[in-house]
């Protein structure tokens, strides 16, 4: 196994709270090359944080993007900046809100190693109570499954098959994703069409139709404090999901005759989305009046 055969990415928003040991795990795998934490804008002292570990890490660098252009731009940024003549073989898209046990880097290339077709592997995600985040295993979206998404949790999520220690899925977790270097730049890289949400489906879904396949290492339990940088700002958080519900929908479920519906489709998203964004208000003025 070689060292130093992994480049991190760490997109950020607003991660002050999380970053510190998100990286210092990051960093007790021997695997680890680089770590390149791409700001989306911060507001608080994520920057400050990251910086006072870079002092002391080289391997640590801050990579600061202009008018937050979303996670997918960031990944991309992250995965190919400071590409020399020998670029790192395997990327690591890490969430900010992440801690990997030490080792885990090791079994996840294991794995990826004795799938050569692999283009992306994700791992068993659980909270800090060790509950599974249903949401590391899911399915593509179909017509149905969007429509669905749009508006529940869950709708996609798939069970944890433990008797499969490496189980093949339709898409993986963004916030944690193992790919080889070859199969990014096969698909080029992430869609940053795509603002918050979905780029990942996307990401997973265009990796498969060029040959690779994506699995989760049942095997491989990581700690996510999910949805941290995105809780204060629920609203944002709904239209660009919804939005990019919609991207998903024209790209790989709007073709040929299906491309008809898009109207149909159209409106019960905005419909969907009026709802969520009542519902929020709502919460808010209760939370006001308490």
């Amino acid at each position: 196994m070689n060292r130093g055969a992994v480049d991190a990415v760490v997109v950020t928003y607003d991660s002050a709270s999380t970053i510190e040991p998100c990286l210092r795990a990051l960093l007790m795998q021997p695997e680890v090359a680089s770590v390149r934490v791409v700001d989306n804008g911060s507001r608080d002292d994520t920057r400050r944080r990251v910086e006072a570990i870079a002092a002391l890490e080289p391997r640590v660098s801050w990579i600061a993007l202009p008018g937050n252009p979303g996670f997918a731009a960031g990944c991309n940024a992250g995965a190919r900046a400071g590409n020399g003549a020998s670029p790192s073989p395997w990327l690591l898209f890490a969430n900010p809100d992440l801690e990997l046990p030490p080792g885990a880097l090791a079994r996840l290339r294991e794995h990826a190693a004795a799938h050569p077709r692999l283009g992306a592997l994700g791992a068993d995600l659980r909270d800090a109570d060790g509950r599974r985040d249903p949401a590391a295993r899911r399915r593509d979206l179909s017509l149905a499954r969007m429509l669905r998404a749009a508006g529940q949790r869950g709708a996609l999520d798939l069970e944890a098959d433990d008797a499969q220690t490496l189980q093949q899925v339709d898409a993986c977790s963004g916030a944690l994703m193992l790919v080889p270097r070859a199969a990014f730049d096969a698909v080029d890289g992430w869609d940053a069409g795509y603002r918050l949400h979905v780029e990942d489906l996307d990401f997973c879904r265009r990796l498969r139709e060029a040959g690779f396949d994506v699995a989760v290492a049942n095997d491989v339990p990581v700690l996510h404090h999910r949805g941290v940088s995105s809780r204060t700002r629920p609203l944002f958080v709904e239209w660009h999901k919804h939005r990019g519900l919609w991207r998903y929908w024209r790209r790989f479920e709007g073709r040929g005759a299906a491309a008809l519906l898009a109207p149909a489709v159209a409106l019960v998203l905005l419909a969907r989305l009026g709802l969520v964004a009542m519902r929020i208000a709502v919460g808010r003025l209760a939370g006001r009046r308490r």
